[in-house]
């Protein structure tokens, strides 16, 4: 019989219970989502037997000066009196500059940390911030089943979380659009109920020469709001144009929002960078790394279309190298820079001198 869901199934059920603040068993820990914990379900974790924990990235840690002796985190011990409001500030560099001092935060270093590394990675890829409560259970089986929670196992979740979903087309229709009217759009969709991803294909290119191609993340601020605080929306609209000179071209718009961070959390970046950060200090202090992005998914959404050669307009030498990893061969790097004014001159200068970004 197959109605038991499989890994893929029960971390996408996990993801939305932690969206919803309700807590999940990964391995041999309960796992609840420092973001939309509540008063009531910290003060139940603090009452059961294990010591809790907030676990926190290590770039998070940096930020806090706390040791982060599990290498890609920290497990900061929590007081017994800590409050909502105590952990969240932890979590969240909102108020890092009004109240600096969180501390002392003491940090554990003994005993297997893999479990918390695996949730850490689970919260990310839920969207949320990158920090979690975290307390060993002694009978995982029977908590889970006592309180109805979702239970994984650590070592799969492990494993599917360091591999990439596999894509599916969905669908393909005629798309007619300004730059074309021989346009077509492509829906993939990936095994683990993430979000999905698109190609817009312009005229019939030929497969076996090097298609113009742009890996275009997408931008809610920037492709649709027209925001000046970035260059996606010209460089998207660029991209389509040049595509539709020249009556052959791929697009592929992949729903990795703010590099991959989603979108709240790029606005908590945004906030931050009007505290003074930079966009790459912006997400360090909320405990992600500078990009946190996979553009193997481009690759492979390509390839599906029957492509194993591009000429990539793009300004991201990372883009260039990942697709020739992945058997995809880069014939030529197009420029793309356009879209530069006074809100985002110095976003642009930081992606040049910190991302390597050829401008």
């Amino acid at each position: 019989m197959t109605f038991t869901p499989d890994v893929t199934e029960m971390l996408a059920r996990a993801r939305a219970d932690l969206r919803m603040g309700v807590p999940v068993v990964l391995g041999d820990v309960l796992v609840l989502a420092t973001e939309t914990l509540t008063a009531q379900r910290l003060a139940d974790v603090m009452a059961l037997e294990g010591q809790p924990v907030l676990a926190i990235t290590a770039r998070r840690a940096q930020t806090l000066k706390a040791r982060a002796y599990d290498g890609d985190l920290a497990r900061i011990i929590l007081p017994r009196d800590a409050t909502l409001a105590w952990v969240q500030s932890v979590a969240d560099p909102a108020d890092d500059l009004r109240a600096p001092m969180k501390g002392p935060l003491a940090a554990m270093r003994e005993g297997d940390a893999s479990d918390y590394s695996t949730a850490l990675n689970l919260v990310k890829s839920a969207r949320l911030l990158p920090a979690a409560v975290i307390v060993p259970l002694q009978d995982t089986g029977g908590f889970a089943t006592t309180h109805a929670l979702t239970r994984v196992d650590g070592a799969a979740a492990a494993a599917h979380l360091n591999t990439r979903s596999p894509l599916h087309s969905v669908v393909h229709a005629r798309l007619p659009m300004e730059v074309s009217e021989a346009g077509r759009l492509h829906v993939f969709r990936p095994e683990d109920g993430g979000e999905e991803h698109y190609a817009i294909e312009i005229g019939r290119p030929d497969r076996s020469a090097p298609v113009l191609c742009r890996l275009h993340s997408a931008c809610f601020t920037g492709d649709l709001m027209g925001s000046l605080k970035c260059d996606c929306g010209p460089q998207l609209r660029a991209a389509l144009a040049q595509m539709g000179a020249e009556g052959h071209g791929v697009l592929l718009y992949l729903n990795q929002e703010g590099r991959g961070i989603g979108l709240a959390n790029k606005m908590r970046a945004y906030s931050l960078q009007d505290q003074g950060f930079d966009t790459v200090q912006a997400n360090h202090r909320l405990g992600f790394e500078d990009d946190e992005r996979d553009f193997r998914l481009g690759a492979d959404i390509l390839k599906e279309l029957g492509f194993s050669s591009v000429r990539l307009l793009t300004n991201n030498p990372r883009k260039v190298d990942m697709m020739n990893q992945c058997g995809v061969t880069v014939t030529e790097r197009v420029p793309l820079t356009v879209g530069e004014n006074r809100h985002n001159a110095a976003y642009l200068a930081t992606k040049a001198a910190k991302s390597g970004h050829l401008l």
